[in-house]
């Protein structure tokens, strides 16, 4: 597994805390309310609703407030002004490139908090475009591993689902395929007797950074920590490639 999708993992792992649960639904919410804007408020004709609700659920969003994210879509925002998807490029330490996703109703805000983090991080925000060609769109299942599925059969099993590549780690694997396909590979996947634990749209380097300094990798992941935990941002997208070893010494970076 690449250094960039075990942080990831940890980071889903330690999923919403008490203390940080009110930013995850409002994170969630702002996702619901954005693709149900974009295309249409039923998730069974939508297929980004259909993800952002999985997600949602994921955090432990009563159902309620996914309702109310879903009906806010035909609406304004809270202070009137429309959600955005608005995604930013920089550089971290090393040269590290990354890209953030963000979902807002108030861009300058976000741009300062954004800008912010970076430059307390030791990077640099950065022009449209000049990060963002390190990265592909890809669509990303995360499956939970058995007994009875070891690393080679979940190879074969994520080829047969239409997959591109996976990543396997003790107990889960990182299935990569099309963004078109993704619906079709979870499904194929999940026939196959799989549990499908995250579904999502992504980004998967095309090239990587290997950091093995200690000092570096506590910096970068550190930055993009800070950069996932703003209220504004949905996902967070590094071209960094660290020695699991490392990432695990540093995992109370991931809080």
């Amino acid at each position: 597994m690449s250094g960039h999708s075990k942080w990831s993992t940890i980071k889903r792992q330690k999923g919403a805390t008490d203390a940080r649960r009110g930013a995850a639904f409002t994170k969630a919410a702002n996702a619901v309310t954005l693709a149900a804007r974009e295309g249409g408020v039923d998730p069974e004709t939508n297929f980004k609703l259909r993800l952002a609700v999985e997600a949602a659920k994921r955090v432990n969003m009563p159902k309620e407030n996914i309702e109310r994210a879903i009906k806010r879509a035909t609406g304004e925002a809270k202070d009137g002004q429309r959600l955005e998807e608005i995604v930013y490029e920089g550089f971290g330490p090393a040269g590290v490139g990354i890209v953030v996703e963000a979902v807002t109703d108030n861009k300058q805000r976000t741009a300062q908090e954004v800008r912010s983090a970076f430059e307390r991080g030791g990077g640099r925000l950065s022009g449209p475009g000049s990060v963002s060609h390190f990265f592909n769109p890809v669509g990303e299942i995360v499956v939970r591993l058995s007994d009875s599925f070891g690393e080679d059969r979940m190879v074969l099993t994520a080829a047969d689902a239409g997959a591109d590549d996976v990543e396997t780690e003790k107990n889960e694997a990182i299935v990569y395929c099309k963004v078109t396909n993704l619906g079709e590979v979870k499904s194929n996947l999940e026939k196959s007797g799989l549990e499908v634990v995250e579904t999502k749209l992504s980004r998967k380097p095309s090239s990587v950074i290997e950091i093995n300094d200690e000092q570096q990798a506590s910096s970068i992941l550190s930055l993009v920590n800070k950069l996932d935990d703003l209220q504004d941002v949905q996902r967070v997208h590094a071209n960094f490639d660290i020695p699991e070893e490392i990432i695990e010494r540093n995992a109370s970076i991931v809080k």
